[in-house]
């Protein structure tokens, strides 16, 4: 640019010099060629600026091609991935339905293999009583007959009664266990109580779960009976492997697990898991009175949740979200829904709910609910967590967000009482093993083994039989505030002073400030 600016400048100065010199009279021709060269130089600059300027334009023009082509790959790149995305995801929802579809087909194809196996079994325990039946009779007749043809002065009684083959297996562990000299701890090690208080269980259901010898076989004891139970229960060790232990068949074993259970729940519940009422009432009230300065409180509540195989009917109502998305694997469960007084003892569970369902949901379908709306519960207080909703009789904690000094001292004193609820479920499973993982025990069989295990920790509360430390476990239920967190209007003033009372007459501590 400064070199076209300069040859510019040096034309139109000697241009103006010529005309100095034509208007004085002193043009030649040699100034005549210096004006047509300066003239033909004038053209050949405007014709260079010219070219430069159409070079320009062809450059802009160029880049403008480029970005508009650019802007088209870029756009028809976004199209084919949002083409190959939706693809994708088409595919991913006919693989997951064929997925479903066919594990559907499969449950159905094993339900149906399992009703042939049962009418096969069906069939072929009738033909074996009836072969047993068969030989005995003519183990019967060959006997008379061996006692007609009999010698004098030989026993005409003599022929024995052909007996039922049963396999032989070692009871070697169980005959030890069962020895008088065992060592207390390791008894109590192995079936979570002292051998008194097994001892006393076996007597109470002695009545309701001993059999008698037959001709076939000898009957099992009632003690070994229990220690299966027992055994099962606190360890939730595999079938197969207490059928090792115990020198017992696996479908015997399941069989004792539920009938004790049932015994369990049939006789010792009703004495061991029952509303108090009277005196005891009153001692609980004062109890819960004299560690948290909170009037009327008759029960702790809390809602935890049992782990199961998927079912196979209603799976989608035993689909437990939260602990799915918690451990990154898919869980269903049953709800076991307690109240406890305030050493730990159950005074009344709702068991056996789908595990989809809230705890306020469990507590309104459970029949302490329908009790307390009969008014049971009238002037009474069962202290519940966030997941329960404040009523004329269940008292919750406050769960928004800016609390009041008040407010806080009554949330710290509530969570004393509820503490006593979680803790007693912690104990629940960590004596109870088979409540930690999921079990084989069928979905309509599980209420009645869960209400055993109910019963047996409170026969071990109830005689202070010390848990092991080892056996602790970590008590983790999600709680979900409901829907509708107020259903009375009189509860949230009976709270409110309640929350006053503590604060102004120094039962509220310190441990919010």
């Amino acid at each position: 640019m400064n070199e076209t600016s300069t040859t510019t400048t040096a034309t139109v100065a000697a241009a103006a010099a010529r005309k100095r010199r034509r208007k004085d009279g002193k043009y030649s021709s040699k100034d005549e060629d210096d004006n047509k060269s300066s003239f033909h130089e004038e053209e050949d600059d405007e014709e260079g600026e010219g070219r430069k300027k159409k070079d320009l334009k062809g450059i802009l023009t160029s880049l403008l091609l480029l970005e508009e082509q650019e802007k088209g790959d870029q756009e028809e790149q976004n199209r084919g991935s949002s083409e190959n995305k939706s693809m994708f995801d088409d595919n991913h929802r006919k693989k997951t339905r064929t997925m479903l579809d066919y594990y559907s087909d499969l449950q159905d194809y094993y339900t149906e293999v399992e009703d042939n196996d049962r009418i096969i079994k069906r069939k072929k325990s009738r033909v074996l009583a009836a072969s047993v039946a068969t030989i005995t009779a003519v183990a019967d007749s060959q006997s008379e007959e061996k006692g007609k043809t009999a010698k004098p002065g030989g026993n005409p009684g003599s022929g024995q009664h052909r007996r039922l083959w049963v396999k032989d297996r070692s009871k070697a562990w169980w005959d030890e266990c069962n020895r008088p000299d065992y060592p207390e701890e390791e008894f109590k090690k192995w079936f979570r109580m002292s051998r008194q208080t097994f001892d006393t269980i076996c007597e109470e259901l002695n009545s309701v779960i001993a059999k008698e010898d037959t001709t076939l076989r000898t009957a099992i004891p009632v003690r070994q009976r229990v220690a299966v139970c027992i055994w099962r229960l606190a360890t939730g060790e595999p079938l197969r492997l207490v059928s090792k232990r115990f020198g017992l068949g696996i479908s015997t074993c399941h069989k004792l697990v539920l009938e004790v259970c049932t015994a369990i729940r049939s006789v010792l519940m009703p004495k061991y898991l029952q509303w108090p009422d009277g005196d005891s009432l009153r001692q609980v009230k004062e109890d819960f009175k004299s560690a948290s300065g909170i009037p009327d409180v008759v029960g702790s509540m809390y809602t935890t949740h049992i782990p199961i195989i998927a079912p196979k009917v209603s799976v989608a109502a035993y689909f437990n979200k939260r602990h799915t998305e918690r451990n990154q694997k898919t869980s269903y469960s049953i709800t076991v829904q307690g109240v406890v007084d305030p050493n730990g003892v159950f005074t009344d569970v709702c068991i056996g709910w789908p595990g989809s369902m809230p705890d306020d949901q469990v507590l309104e379908k459970s029949a302490l609910h329908q009790r307390a709306s009969g008014g049971l519960l009238k002037g009474l207080w069962i202290v519940g967590g966030s997941g329960y909703p404040l009523m004329d009789w269940v008292l919750v904690p406050y769960t928004q967000q800016h609390l009041t000094w008040t407010q806080h001292a009554f949330n710290e004193k509530i969570g004393e009482i509820q503490r006593v609820a979680k803790d007693a479920f912690a104990r629940l499973k960590g004596r109870w093993s088979c409540l930690q993982k999921r079990t084989e025990v069928k979905l309509q069989d599980l209420p009645v083994v869960l209400g055993a295990c109910c019963v047996l920790h409170n026969i071990c509360e109830m005689k202070n039989e010390d848990m092991d430390p080892d056996l602790t476990f970590d008590l983790v239920d999600d709680e979900m505030i409901p829907e509708i967190a107020l259903r009375s209007t009189n509860s949230l003033k009976a709270r409110d002073s309640i929350a006053h009372n503590l604060l102004h007459h120094g039962l509220a501590g310190t441990a919010f400030l």
